[in-house]
């Protein structure tokens, strides 16, 4: 079976740190600590992964990224990624090659990434039982420590 990993990106980023920093892989944007143990959690159980941003939509960790913004899913704005968009690259980026899609995020990345999803695609969400921010940090921490992946969420 083909798994791929899709992780959140985060609101802090490396402009909000170091306002000179001029354009970034994406691998080096997003500094908050779940976006942080998120991608620890990817690169221990996977090979392939993904940060999906509400602005650039599905990222691969080389893309670059060339300034600080401030777009989130669930929030209406004009630079959000429509669904036509996110369509589009789920297709450029061969993210239909694989049969389970590990979402690392919370609810609202169930409306973004499921209707996405062809017929022989399953979504996992192992966060979703975990009610708040601290505990699903702390699960993510203890996957990797003791490399045992998080059970599966649909």
């Amino acid at each position: 079976m083909k798994r791929v990993c899709i992780i959140p990106c985060g609101a802090k980023k490396i402009w909000d740190v170091h306002p000179e920093a001029g354009s970034q892989p994406a691998n080096l944007v997003y500094l908050s600590p779940l976006h942080q143990r998120t991608k620890s959690y990817a690169q221990t159980f996977f090979s392939d992964w993904l940060i999906i941003s509400a602005k650039h939509g599905f990222l691969k960790e080389d893309e670059i990224i060339h300034e600080n913004y401030d777009v989130a899913f669930g929030t209406p704005h004009a630079d959000q990624m429509t669904r036509e968009a996110l369509s589009e690259q789920f297709h450029e980026k061969h993210l239909t090659a694989y049969d389970e899609l590990v979402i690392l995020g919370g609810k609202k990345y169930r409306k973004v990434i499921d209707p996405l999803l062809l017929p022989h695609q399953t979504a996992i969400y192992p966060l979703a039982p975990y009610k708040g921010i601290g505990y699903m940090l702390q699960a993510l921490k203890q996957a990797v420590e003791t490399k045992v992946e998080l059970p599966p969420h649909i």
